[in-house]
């Protein structure tokens, strides 16, 4: 069975840095399948990796509280 984990995935539009948090299935071996928000739209926001790309994530710090958060590509093996 699949995991669904929460991940963040930057924006690009902004001009600062902003992150979209978002689910992604967990493919082992630290690289999640990202998947799209319900509204998730192309025309509004430009994400670094868009939905169905695999990535690997590291574990970060915001305000006390952990988070995945997308740092690159990776190939899907």
């Amino acid at each position: 069975m699949s995991k669904i984990v929460e991940i963040y995935i930057e924006l690009f539009e902004d001009g600062s840095a902003a992150y979209r948090p978002t689910q992604a299935i967990y493919l082992g071996n630290g690289k999640y399948q990202v998947l799209p928000t319900p509204n998730y739209d192309t025309d509004d926001e430009i994400w670094e990796f868009p939905p169905g790309t695999v990535v690997k994530c590291e574990e970060d710090l915001h305000q006390g509280k952990k988070y995945l958060r997308a740092v690159a590509k990776s190939e899907c093996d």
